[in-house]
């Protein structure tokens, strides 16, 4: 990973004081790395420790190629002399990059907006920056630049013209949030829900909200916290943050901020707005879910705080596009593809099969349902996978075919539930591909809609890749 400038942006002396070190270095700082192969004249390499590979093994390397200065935890002993005092050391490389990130930050002072929640993190980031970009420059996290490495590097990735910056932040552990918001330092805190995501690291949902609300570190006492109240754990929250908290709901009729009246069209969803005193009518967002409405709800308030009229909080909500492999709806072949392969935990993939109940219904077709294993879920695994087969058979899905060892166990929640066996296919081997996309291809008919859902580490675009060659195929021998 890494950040390239168009002109010097730190000294190696900046650097140094940044981190509380000395050097008698004075160089200019054009680019900032963690990769040494992307060292080079100007660049500021950062040696981090992963799993599999230790940055500072690599230090002669960044050097050699050029790099102005290292930032390391250790002078590794094969070190030249001459090369060994370009190396800042300091205890923790992460937390360095850190501190460098809040120093870029707090020079181009933008409104920052920090988003984490177990489910709809993402999609939220997306409607606040569409919101935002309405009326200012803003920056937000791209691709899955949310994790300790990542925020920092997408806070230095932001151009200095920037007003408002979007972060989004992720976690598999506690005390992560924790340290990526002490370097984000948000005025506006967003946690969209809690859900099972990282259960079997945390042990328990009480310990998912911990984490999540650490997030709050960060936030000055004058600034906000956006919080779900239809989430009984975040609305135990009211009254105890030294923060400013708005509250957003479906359901709750104390939060401060309701949709209602949710009408939901082929490509879009409409609903109006209770804020506050106020009621703002046929809000509309070019995408549908009851899900979605709670992500540009949240939005919504944030383009209030930003100082947005609702004119221009509406026109950005418009311009949303999602990212990635999320909730991708088109047609292909006469059948209606719901992507939405990006990720997947038990409250998400529950709001995926809801999409794919209502659109069969509004459509009058058969619906089909592909799901994949959900990862991190732990002992509650089974149990979380059963429950979407609950759902599955509880929405009358016409067809379940599930892909992975783990989402076996959404079939036998199905079965348990009146679904009849013969409108399921379990498929254990995530890696015959082939055979499932041939499974599905069969089932379907011309006008069906069909879900395909499942954790990242499944890759069940794979069988989308293949049901498309088969169509194609399809279509070419009848041609």
């Amino acid at each position: 990973m890494g950040i390239k400038y168009n002109k010097a942006v730190f000294d190696t002396r900046e650097i140094a004081r940044v981190l509380g070190v000395s050097t008698s270095i004075c160089d200019d700082i054009t680019a900032i790395v963690t990769d040494s192969r992307e060292a080079e004249s100007g660049a500021l390499f950062v040696a981090l420790k992963g799993e599999r590979f230790d940055g500072h093994d690599y230090i002669s390397q960044a050097l050699t190629r050029g790099a102005a200065i290292v930032v390391a935890e250790r002078i590794p002993d094969d070190i030249a002399e001459d090369q060994a005092e370009r190396v800042l050391v300091c205890d923790s490389s992460l937390e360095a990059l850190g501190k460098i990130a809040a120093a870029y930050k707090e020079r181009i002072h933008p409104k920052t907006i920090a988003v984490t929640g177990s489910v709809g993190k993402t999609t939220t980031k997306e409607f606040v920056y569409a919101v935002a970009g309405a009326n200012y420059v803003s920056h937000k996290t791209e691709g899955n630049f949310n994790n300790e490495i990542g925020m920092p590097l997408s806070v230095l990735m932001m151009p200095e013209s920037s007003q408002v910056c979007v972060l989004e932040m992720g976690m598999s552990g506690l005390g992560e949030i924790s340290r990526m918001t002490h370097t984000a330092k948000p005025d506006i805190a967003l946690i969209t829900n809690i859900g099972n995501s990282h259960i079997e690291n945390l042990g328990s949902r009480e310990n998912i909200c911990k984490a999540k609300l650490e997030i709050v570190e960060g936030v000055p006492e004058d600034g906000y916290v956006i919080l779900n109240a239809d989430e009984p754990m975040l609305f135990a929250q009211k009254g105890k943050l030294k923060q400013n908290i708005i509250f957003v709901s479906l359901q709750n009729p104390l939060a401060d901020y309701r949709a209602l009246n949710i009408r939901e069209y082929e490509d879009s969803t409409e609903f109006d707005l209770v804020a506050g005193k106020r009621v703002v009518t046929n809000v509309r967002i070019p995408t549908i879910g009851r899900h979605n409405v709670y992500d540009a709800t949240y939005a919504f308030v944030v383009g209030v705080l930003l100082g947005m009229s609702d004119e221009d909080i509406k026109r950005g909500l418009m311009s949303f596009r999602n990212t990635g492999m999320r909730q991708n709806i088109y047609e292909y072949g006469g059948i209606t593809i719901i992507e939405d392969c990006y990720n997947a935990g038990p409250e998400s993939m529950k709001a995926a099969v809801e999409v794919l109940r209502r659109m069969a219904e509004k459509n009058n077709c058969r619906s089909v349902a592909v799901l994949g294993d959900m990862r991190e879920l732990g002992e509650y695994s089974k149990q979380l996978h059963m429950e979407v087969g609950t759902l599955v058979a509880a929405r009358h899905i016409t067809n379940l075919v599930t892909f992975g060892r783990e989402a076996e166990n959404i079939a036998l929640g199905a079965i348990n539930h009146a679904m009849k066996p013969e409108n399921i296919s379990v498929n254990t081997n995530t890696e015959n591909v082939s055979a499932v996309a041939r499974t599905v291809f069969d089932l379907l008919r011309r006008g069906d809609a069909v879900l395909f859902k499942a954790s990242r580490a499944v890759r069940l675009e794979r069988v989308i890749e293949e049901l498309k060659r088969l169509t194609d195929e399809k279509t070419e021998s009848q041609a």
